[in-house]
């Protein structure tokens, strides 16, 4: 084995064993780091729980005045309620 074919031997044996292995394990690594929650995404996901909580307040008060406005005066209808007497 003589000239291009041995050459094209080696760079195939050292593609596959030696090229190829690490690349598949540098992806590997990276999509590791990527499971994990950034601290930007943290903070995001901190805010948007906090907003959460908030609207999920907001909407029992909203259910428990409708609910006393029904008990109080059941005949009379319904007008929708601002939502600028709920905010904080």
């Amino acid at each position: 084995m003589e000239g291009p074919e041995f050459v094209i031997a080696i760079v195939a044996i050292t593609s596959i064993f030696v090229v190829l292995p690490g690349m598949i394990f540098h992806y590997i690594t990276l999509w590791r780091k990527q499971k994990t929650l950034m601290p930007d995404d943290e903070r995001m996901l901190e805010d948007l729980w906090r907003s959460a909580r908030s609207i999920e307040r907001r909407i029992e008060t909203i259910e428990e005045l409708i609910d006393a406005e029904e008990e109080d005066q059941p005949s009379r209808r319904r007008r929708p309620l601002s939502p600028s007497r709920f905010e904080d």
